[in-house]
């Protein structure tokens, strides 16, 4: 008796949608307290498949994630004093200097390296309107205005870049990098702030849960049409 492989394929591929769901909620949850960090959403979508061809009656269904997109609502901003600490309101992103190129987030935590510049977490340089590094005397005597505006001992410094884009990516390290086309940056920036992430832990955890059951069950299910196909094999062979 020939073995019908499709019911297996279907189930196979929602078990790998469930995986896909742990991982990417995993992440969420793992950022939960990692500044500027925005959410990934799995858009779900079923797609339908005849057993036969021709056959409109009687389908399968074939579990897909239709799109992961970044979530860009605004994380709550969180009060440190920090003269380096910077907190986009509104839609933006600082534009970081790595040596794979320019890449965009929203983790305002900012250092001056030993050189005087102003760095991100991995050591990575913030830029200015002008696309270049900024570098201070020391953080004494700094203020950063809403409009990005860097001035020390009252002078001004250099502004600091911000980009928006109409859809972005992410690509590890709280790092994004543009999926559409570049539109106006309508933000304000808040000096001595962090922008906290916008992943609520408690949905996060309920989601995990979810996508645990759906892959046991879908695991499960495999199993048990693994067993009646080869009970069916004996019986053909009797």
């Amino acid at each position: 008796m020939a073995i019908n492989f499709q019911p297996i394929y279907v189930l196979a591929s929602g078990g790998k949608r469930a995986l896909e769901q742990l991982n990417i909620t995993t992440n969420n949850i793992a950022n939960v307290d990692t500044p500027g960090f925005k959410k990934i959403l799995l858009k779900e979508m079923s797609q339908y498949i005849p057993k036969n061809q021709g056959d409109t009656k009687d389908l399968f269904v074939f579990p897909r994630f239709e799109a992961s997109p970044v979530v860009l609502q605004q994380g709550q901003l969180e009060e440190t004093g920090e003269p380096l600490d910077l907190a986009i309101q509104g839609d933006g992103f600082f534009n970081i200097q790595t040596p794979n190129g320019t890449v965009y987030t929203r983790d305002g935590h900012f250092f001056l390296d030993p050189e005087g510049y102003i760095v991100d977490a991995r050591g990575n340089y913030l830029l200015d309107e002008g696309g270049n590094r900024i570098q201070l005397e020391s953080t004494e005597n700094l203020s950063i205005s809403q409009l990005g505006e860097i001035f020390q001992n009252g002078e001004l410094v250099t502004i600091i870049k911000i980009s928006n884009f109409t859809d972005v990516i992410p690509i590890g390290g709280n790092y994004y990098r543009p999926n559409g086309n570049e539109i106006p940056a309508e933000v304000v920036i808040n000096q001595g702030f962090l922008e906290k992430s916008n992943v609520n832990p408690v949905k996060e955890m309920i989601s995990l849960i979810d996508a645990q059951r759906r892959f046991e069950i879908y695991g499960t299910l495999m199993r048990s049409l693994d067993a009646m196909e080869q009970k069916a094999n004996e019986i053909g062979r009797a």
